[in-house]
């Protein structure tokens, strides 16, 4: 507890600048909610990856099957992976968060032919770099997703558990569901697959797979002064990308409104 703590305290200010962002006050408007969203769904997708990449390094995928990893730690990821790739829409339809993203994305009629062409892509075994070819995404989306895949190819479990933890769960404030809700009561506006997202991401970071996530970096980090100090070092960087990443995102609305 007290190493976890630790790495709290020291990311509390970075946090604190994420809550806070200007980005938030200046998605005022359905079309910059649009740009939002067609931005944004790529860290929703490198997530997901985020997500596997963990499951590989503590579960066994192959075949034949023998049993790998901490127990604890086997069940943890697997009930999380549960709920992110097959869990149920507002129709009580099972799907993936991703895959909820891009139904809200097509309610509120944001653009998806850049994730689709991505996604279509990878599908027909491009590496994401390759992918990235068929869109028009800035270098700044990219900068952000190499960096997840970097420490997916680290291979290091705490790493990928500490990142997926400290760095992309529960990042989401209170303050922008309230300003989609706020959109959503509009005449003009349906955001209701949105607002759905949003609040299902609060509802499973911060009930369920937040207290997860951190019983799952105690046991796999342990004693090891190293793993902890590496997964700190590891943690800090993730919240330094997503505070570029909500930069560029904020400039590109801007931009758009001149």
């Amino acid at each position: 507890m007290i190493q976890i703590n630790k790495i709290e305290e020291e990311l509390a200010p970075l946090r604190q600048q994420l809550i806070s962002h200007d980005l938030y006050k200046n998605v005022d408007s359905i079309q910059n909610i649009q740009t939002f969203m067609e931005m944004h769904v790529f860290a929703v997708w490198d997530f997901m990856s985020l997500l596997k990449g963990l499951q590989n390094e503590l579960t066994n995928v192959s075949i034949p099957w023998t049993p790998k990893g901490n127990k604890l730690s086997r069940r943890l990821i697997n009930e999380i992976v549960l709920c992110e790739e097959s869990d149920f829409n507002e129709d009580n339809e099972t799907m993936s968060h991703f895959e909820m993203y891009i139904d809200a994305m097509q309610q509120v009629n944001a653009n998806t032919s850049d994730i689709e062409s991505f996604i279509s892509s990878l599908q027909d075994d491009s590496h994401y770099k390759d992918a990235f070819a068929s869109t028009k995404v800035i270098e700044e989306i990219k900068t952000f997703i190499d960096f997840t895949f970097e420490i997916i190819n680290s291979k290091k479990s705490y790493l990928i558990a500490s990142v997926f933890t400290f760095g992309r769960e529960n990042l989401i404030p209170s303050m922008f569901i309230e300003i989609v809700r706020k959109f959503n009561k509009s005449p003009n506006a349906n955001l209701s697959k949105l607002v759905y997202y949003l609040d299902r991401h609060i509802q499973v970071d911060g009930e369920e797979h937040g207290p997860m996530a951190l019983n799952m970096i105690r046991e796999l980090c342990g004693d090891d002064e190293q793993k902890w100090e590496e997964s700190r070092i590891a943690s800090k960087e993730a919240l330094v990308r997503r505070i570029k990443l909500w930069d560029c995102i904020n400039d590109s609305i801007l931009e758009n409104n001149k």
